[in-house]
């Protein structure tokens, strides 16, 4: 626990420094060694746990220390320690026996007794601190003040249950290949092999407790993907059809790319303007057995179609377009952190500069899905109606979700744990060109 402690609070601090999570992450926990395996995956777990709650978790170590930590390492050592305090089975007494000697490796032995005097006061006066701190909107919510107020300005409603799912522990969810085996089939090498799951959505499977996918029934056959049960919605709604062209134009890593492959035989244009990322694509693409002569991987930027596209229309265009990715902070929460106000304007321009690129582009008749993993709505329902507003030959179509996806319009909204559809939260405007 000790090792696992000192590289999870290394991590968080860098994250906290403008690194991502995954980054920061492999630089800190390498692979190698014996139980490396173990030890990385408590690692992710009390690094992802902490920055999900890293609101409440510094408030609680700034209200305990007398004075700012002269190495911010050792503040992230200690919110570490009190996320296990608080958020897991981990015996207290080891808990802090193992924190108090990792801050003596992590800077310098002075620092043990610091860190014992913090945590052994949080155990005595855990409810009282608790209260005191949430007191404050970011302490009891652990977002930035400003995404709080955004959410609380366009959900008034809802806007409590948005940010407490944002906060929960996601789902491990699988999308069926239907072209390798079935759903029933799956779930059955699932059960042989003593892995709980169940059925979601059209063709998912949740499992529950989460499993290392590299180790599950059929992954090497190409059995599933690892995919949200939001995400999995759109290569339905944009409803592919043998023989028609068919352009994803933000693919990586390819996700929604091979789940269209998998429901008909298209010519699919899978771009992505970062080349680095569409090895994942090819990978993707080959473990699922779709590589064929149909199926084309091009880097490419999709706001400059005349450096890439050969001019022949497309029939579909998904426009995955970049965000804040406000709405998958459950599975990504050092965007929280990481994000400013200012960037949800900056990803807007982005995304108008690559719709109104990729409309030409698109065969008359033709069908363009618009999606962000955000629920801001300057990216979403805003973004939609200033572009059927610049394009009056796009003609926003009425969507129409399966029973239990919990949405406004096409609005997805994040879950809570327990519901039926356990979804992130995605967003989604078909246009038809007139």
């Amino acid at each position: 626990m000790q090792v696992a402690q000192k590289q999870a609070a290394r991590a968080v601090a860098r994250v906290l420094a403008g690194e991502t999570l995954p980054s920061a992450l492999a630089a800190v926990a390498p692979d190698g060694g014996e139980g490396a395996g173990r030890r990385r995956a408590l690692v992710q777990e009390l690094a992802y746990g902490t920055l999900r709650h890293w609101g409440k978790l510094d408030a609680l170590v700034r209200l305990l220390a007398a004075k700012p930590f002269s190495d911010p390492v050792l503040a992230t050592l200690v919110e570490v320690a009190l996320y296990q305090l608080e958020h897991t089975r981990a015996p207290s007494f080891a808990v802090v026996d193992h924190a108090v000697a990792a801050a003596g490796e992590l800077t310098r032995p002075a620092a043990k007794a610091l860190v014992n005097a913090l945590l052994r006061r949080y155990l005595r006066e855990r409810d009282a601190l608790t209260a005191a701190v949430d007191a404050d909107p970011v302490a009891r919510w652990s977002y930035p003040r400003w995404w709080i107020e955004r959410v609380e300005r366009e959900y008034p409603d809802c806007w409590q249950d948005i940010l407490e799912a944002g906060n929960a522990r996601p789902p491990l969810a699988l999308r069926v290949n239907l072209r390798v085996t079935t759903r029933d089939a799956l779930l059955a090498a699932f059960a042989a092999a003593g892995v709980a799951a169940l059925p979601g959505g059209a063709c998912g499977v949740i499992v529950d407790p989460p499993k290392p996918v590299t180790q599950l029934p059929g992954y090497v056959e190409g059995a599933f993907s690892v995919q949200d049960l939001g995400a999995q919605l759109a290569a339905p709604l944009l409803r592919p059809v043998a023989g028609q062209r068919v352009l994803d134009a933000c693919a990586a890593p390819g996700g929604k790319s091979t789940h269209l492959a998998e429901m008909a035989d298209i010519e699919l244009v899978a771009l992505d303007s970062d080349a680095t990322r569409l090895v994942r694509v090819h990978e993707n693409l080959a473990r699922l057995k779709l590589e064929t002569a149909a199926v084309r991987v091009v880097a490419g930027d999709a706001g400059e179609p005349a450096k890439w596209w050969d001019r022949r229309p497309f029939d579909r265009i998904l426009a995955d377009v970049p965000c804040t990715a406000s709405g998958i902070v459950r599975r990504h929460p050092d965007g929280k952190w990481l994000r400013r106000e200012a960037d949800v304007a900056g990803f807007a321009g982005q995304q108008a500069r690559v719709l109104d690129a990729l409309w030409p582009c698109l065969a008359p008749g033709g069908l363009l899905l618009y999606a962000t993993c955000s629920i801001f709505a300057d990216e979403n329902d805003a973004q939609v109606a200033a572009f059927a507003a610049r394009h009056p030959d796009a003609l926003r179509e009425t969507l129409t979700f399966p029973a239990g996806v919990r949405h406004r319009g096409g609005q997805l909204l994040p879950s809570l744990p327990g519901e039926g559809h356990n979804q992130d939260g995605f967003f989604y405007a078909l246009f038809r060109k007139a």
